[in-house]
């Protein structure tokens, strides 16, 4: 070939010069720009959600690299093409021809549209990574426990990054490594049977609780009532009402005391606790406003206190479940036949309820059919029992978790002492200082509550302001009792 008869390569377009090229660096701006909107969203955010990064920096990048691809790929076809001898550049725009300026304005107005839907789907993908839905659905499928407990806990309307993460640089990194520990582990199914709680990454509650709890707030007394009935064939109803004294703690407000007055701030409470869920707690160290320490532990505790983990104690070590409770079938069909969902006057009611409920399934699909048929088989033909079986199955499917091992009796609940320990882990007449002078005392049943009524029918109406001395039914306890030693939230 003439060199004189074709351009000089200094003078040859572009290799870059054709439509995919084009689209490659239109998809490529597209993305560089849904970056740096993610990136500023994240940096500004008031809770940092780690996993804006599954988007900003592997979802993002995948289409950058992609345009960057295809510019790429339109060149080396371009040269190719040209290397055969077929003319200079593809892409000819001449604007005095009317298709070539229909197809110029269609690739402009094209461009534009694209670029302006990459900002919105960023903008709706971040707020989406923040939402509830994409905590327990799209991204944990293995959470559904958590979501489905979460959306009837009393923070269903608080997202689950408010809690989980909070604000602050510091715990905005320690997310993101935490989410990129967990995205591994449902992606290799490596995650445990049941999740378990993350007591030791969670934020202290002051950082979290507390931005919507007021702490000095005044409570006082609650006025509670709280219905059970016995497994016996005529399912025996017996009341409680009682007032929790809960208290308070600003002296500005109300008496200081109460429940409350673990997370006085004027107080600190510190232990050791010698297993994970914290349930044994051998070693408590309280100090006053005052300054004054006093240590208290148990008998058979000589452990280096130094060596051990020290925490403060705050709202979180009795308040366990604040968003995701399992409730003990005890409990939920004790609620359901006080609402009449249940009806009462059918004979052994609450023992088969509890029965059908806490049997092993491996599928929640096994569980409802099987309540189905069990509760038919013994009471056939009853239109009552009928009635109960659809809110057997409710009960069982957002409070058990036969996939994922998850129930009440998975996850420590310390409110209280009912069930789990709580209260009594501290409070067990075990703890004294080295004198053995001071003592945490197993409190009386009046000291944290006054039982203002209890019984059925009438009884309840017989108040009694100055507290009366709590009845069993079943028999007398012991000096010492200690609920969990026979209520276990089962059979």
């Amino acid at each position: 070939m003439n060199p004189k008869s074709s351009p000089s390569p200094s003078k040859q377009p572009s290799s870059f010069r054709n439509w995919i090229s084009f689209i490659g660096a239109v998809v490529g701006l597209g993305a560089l720009f849904s970056f740096l909107l993610l990136f500023t969203l994240d940096a500004v955010a008031k809770f940092s959600n780690p996993y804006v990064s599954i988007l900003t920096y592997m979802v993002v990048p995948a289409f950058l690299i992609s345009g960057m691809f295809l510019a790429l790929l339109g060149a080396w076809l371009e040269r190719r093409r040209r290397a055969c001898g077929t003319g200079p550049a593809s892409l000819q725009i001449d604007l005095s021809q009317p298709r070539d300026r229909r197809v110029l304005v269609t690739f402009i107005a094209g461009s534009i549209v694209f670029l302006l839907l990459s900002a919105i789907g960023s903008y709706n993908a971040f707020h989406f990574t923040e939402s509830v839905t994409f905590c327990g659905e799209v991204c944990h499928k293995v959470m559904k426990p958590e979501l489905v407990t979460h959306d009837h806990g009393p923070h269903a309307r608080v997202s689950c990054v408010e809690c989980h993460v909070g604000q602050g640089v510091s715990w905005f990194v320690k997310s993101k490594i935490s989410g990129s520990y967990q995205l591994y582990s449902v992606a290799f199914n490596k995650y445990p049977k049941p999740i378990g709680t993350p007591i030791h990454n969670l934020r202290p509650a002051r950082d979290t609780c507390e931005q919507c709890h007021w702490p000095q707030k005044f409570s006082g007394n609650l006025d509670r009532t709280y219905d059970y009935f016995q497994s016996d064939a005529s399912n025996s109803p017996y009341s409680i009402r009682l007032l929790l004294k809960i208290g308070g703690s600003d002296p500005k407000r109300g008496p200081v005391g109460g429940i409350h007055w673990h997370n006085l701030p004027g107080n600190k409470v510190e232990y050791v606790a010698t297993d994970a869920a914290r349930q044994k707690i051998p070693w408590v160290r309280v100090t006053d406003a005052g300054g004054k320490v006093t240590v208290f532990k148990t008998k058979n505790f000589t452990n280096d206190v130094s060596k051990l983990e020290l925490r403060t104690m705050d709202c979180m070590d009795c308040h366990t479940r604040p968003s995701h409770r399992y409730l003990s079938p005890e409990k939920a069909v004790n609620q359901a036949m006080a609402l009449n969902r249940i009806d009462p006057s059918v004979p052994w009611i609450k023992t088969n309820a509890m029965y059908v409920l806490t049997r092993s399934y491996k599928t929640e699909a096994e569980a409802t059919n099987s309540i189905a048929s069990v509760m038919t088989a013994k009471y056939p033909g009853n239109a009552l029992v009928k009635a109960a079986i659809p809110v057997l199955q409710q009960i069982y499917s957002e409070n058990f978790f036969p996939e994922m091992k998850a129930n009440w009796s998975s996850y420590p609940d310390n409110v209280g002492h009912m069930i789990w320990p709580g209260c009594f882990r501290c409070h067990d007449n075990q703890h004294k200082t080295e004198d053995k002078k001071l003592t945490i005392k197993a409190s009386d049943c009046n000291t944290c509550h006054t039982i203002l009524a209890q019984g059925a029918g009438a009884e309840l109406d017989k108040l009694a302001p100055a507290g009366q001395k709590f009845i069993h039914v079943g028999g007398d306890l012991d000096d010492n009792p200690v609920c969990i030693d026979c209520h276990n939230g089962g059979p």
